[in-house]
């Protein structure tokens, strides 16, 4: 990643400037500040303040002691794990429990960040289509809309509503505590007695910053949209807040961004359009809920495309020609806070004809067939026979007791602790007698990372694979039945 501010040498002193004050006859300090504006310091999200910008020694602290470590997989490459990352650093402090920290590093919240994503990188381009065609049918010079444009609308609406139960399916697995969910259920298993108020801030944080790692995916843009429809999909739109920068929508372009289950019913008995979307699955799209789960089998290309989306890892989506944010691409492109630097761009020499990673072309929805509905009406589905597992990067009790303790550590550098810049190192180690570790302990370390990233010769063993695709997909010997919730795997430490 490229570093916000090019010196990596961070005063102990006040930056500013010396001025005569005639009204005092003294000389009086004008400290330089890093914002213009103190507003840009902070951007409130449901209520909390998130860090928007850092300054020269966060930056350094940060990549220093929080940073994902250059021995898990993909280090050059921006993934989730590196969003959560600088959100987890960007966050308010009251946010800073072991509870929470553990929650955003299970297996279950990462698949659901991943399917949030995937919605809303098309969620935002429907909407912007919404805003085109709003403006196409406004004025003198208005455009009649054809019989097939709102075939092709209620098809994009359908497509949309598939994403959606994509996230319902992974949501329902935290709301119902399955699989290592089960410590993080509000409902007490003795007593049967509901932690409805500890639940309720739990779900608000937790809310907060999967807005915030969104819109950080998202290039940052379009955040109002974004947090009024994380909010209305998590709660239901009789508490989304009615704010002017929020969109207004008409009838006809609700029905085309919510769905056709979207329904309004008094708020004591309304779900969220997640579990709408749930209870009401149409039978060619009951496939969509083993995406991830268990490998597809038919003819439906629909069904094949959303899983080739889904199960595909983040460094490898320029090779099926997909975009999702900023997941897969290059980290030397962008800085500390994952903003992208346009000279780099340009120093990579990206263009129309050869933009692998989706930052010069323009983001399109692609027409469909007109007919396509019915075509998938009369597509095959077989029996599923193959699992789908993913692996995941493990977290170690000493990172999460750090993240715990992250005021401190950085309280601990701005109250005297010292930085290793370039310059102190070199100080370090012109003054020790030490002549380092042996050859054996580095050679030693050398085989012990690089027998960790490389791939295994025998992939048939599931529990001692260790691979860097992310995704494996193993035949069982026999026709077994298969268990409902599976083990999550993880990398060897």
């Amino acid at each position: 990643m490229i570093r916000i501010y090019a010196d990596t040498y961070v005063p102990k002193y006040h930056s500013g400037k010396w001025s005569w004050d005639g009204k005092t006859d003294s000389l009086h300090f004008e400290p330089h500040h890093d914002l213009e504006d103190a507003r840009e310091r902070f951007i409130t999200t449901n209520g909390y303040k998130f860090l928007r910008s850092i300054n020269q020694e966060e930056e350094m602290i940060f990549r220093q002691q929080f940073v994902r470590s250059e021995a898990t997989f993909d280090t050059d490459t921006v993934v989730i794990n590196d969003v959560r990352d600088l959100v987890l650093y960007l966050m308010p402090k009251e946010f800073l429990s072991m509870r929470f920290l553990e929650f955003m590093h299970k297996p279950a919240v990462h698949r659901l960040l991943h399917a949030l994503i995937i919605y809303f990188e098309y969620f935002l381009r429907l909407v912007e289509f919404v805003l085109v065609r709003r403006d196409e049918l406004a004025g003198n010079m208005a455009q009649i809309q054809s019989e097939q444009t709102n075939e092709m609308k209620r098809i994009w609406s359908i497509y949309l509503s598939q994403y959606r139960m994509l996230v319902a399916r992974n949501y329902s697995v935290i709301l119902k505590g399955q699989g290592d969910m089960a410590q993080f259920y509000h409902m007490k298993e003795i007593v049967n007695i509901s932690a409805t108020i500890k639940d309720k801030y739990f779900h608000e944080q937790f809310l907060a910053v999967a807005i915030q790692i969104i819109w950080i995916t998202m290039h940052r843009r379009a955040y109002n949209v974004i947090e009024m429809e994380m909010n209305r999909l998590f709660r239901s739109e009789h508490f989304v807040m009615n704010r002017p920068e929020y969109l207004k929508f008409t009838p006809s372009e609700r029905s085309l961004l919510y769905g056709r289950n979207n329904k309004i019913v008094n708020y004591r008995s309304q779900a969220s359009p997640l579990i709408h979307e749930l209870k009401h699955i149409a039978d060619e799209d009951l496939p969509i809920l083993w995406i991830g789960e268990r490998k597809y089998r038919g003819t439906d290309t629909r069904i094949v495309q959303i899983e080739l989306e889904y199960i595909v890892p983040g460094p490898q989506l320029f090779m099926i020609d997909v975009a999702h944010g900023i997941l897969g691409h290059p980290k030397l492109l962008y800085d500390t806070m994952l903003n992208l630097d346009w000279p780099a761009v340009r120093f990579a020499n990206y263009s129309v004809e050869h933009d692998p990673y989706h930052i010069v072309r323009q983001p399109h929805l692609k027409i469909p067939n007109i007919d396509e509905m019915k075509l998938r009406r009369m597509s095959k589905h077989f029996d599923q026979f193959f699992k789908v597992f993913r692996i995941y990067e493990p977290v170690s009790k000493q990172m999460l007791t750090r993240w715990c303790r992250r005021d401190k550590v950085i309280n601990f550098y701005r109250s005297g602790g010292v930085l290793d810049d370039i310059y102190v190192r070199c100080n370090k180690d012109l003054a020790s007698h030490k002549y380092g570790p042996t050859v054996a302990q580095i050679i030693q370390k050398y085989f012990k990372l690089v027998t960790r990233l490389r791939k295994k010769a025998n992939t048939g063993n599931a529990a001692d694979d260790t691979i860097s695709s992310k995704s494996l997909v193993l035949a069982p010997p026999q026709r077994k039945k298969i268990p409902e919730i599976a083990e999550d795997r993880y990398f060897e430490d």
